[in-house]
């Protein structure tokens, strides 16, 4: 999860600068620790292989997928 900090620190303050928004110690540590809980599962979707996987034919978005 060390990595996962890491990575946060790096890109947080300054996407934060850059839309000219100031942020303490605490909120850049909650905005860490969020980032530290969705960062891997967003990873482990990203690398899911759908390629086998064939598309719903017209997706009724208001209820869960047909198997």
């Amino acid at each position: 999860m060390a990595e996962n900090a890491t990575s946060s620190e790096d890109f947080i303050p300054a996407g934060l600068a850059a839309l000219g928004i100031e942020a303490d110690e605490t909120e850049l540590a909650v905005m860490a620790a969020f980032h530290g809980l969705l960062w891997p599962p967003l990873v482990e979707l990203l690398a899911l292989d759908t390629r086998d996987v064939e598309p719903e034919r017209c997706p009724d978005l208001s209820k869960a997928p047909e198997a």
